[in-house]
């Protein structure tokens, strides 16, 4: 499973977009993405599900069990 960063970065790179150019068609300001990519933590979720939904995503709660079972079957 990849973390936050690794998705949106690797995700972003697919559609051959700069972070800046994916700032702009997203709608945050490009400290939002650099904060995401950097692995920070003090991020606003309301701005982190944006991003994500570019993607077909959003950041919901799942159960440790059920990630360490997602970690397993990979």
């Amino acid at each position: 499973m990849k973390s936050l960063d690794e998705f949106v970065k690797a995700r972003r790179t697919e559609v051959n977009l700069s972070q800046e150019e994916f700032a702009d068609k997203v709608g945050v300001a490009l400290t939002v993405i650099r904060k995401i990519e950097q692995g920070k933590t003090n991020l606003n979720l309301d701005k982190v599900n944006l991003v994500l939904s570019m993607f077909g995503h959003v950041l919901a709660p799942v159960e440790i069990g059920q990630v360490n079972q997602i970690i397993i079957e990979q």
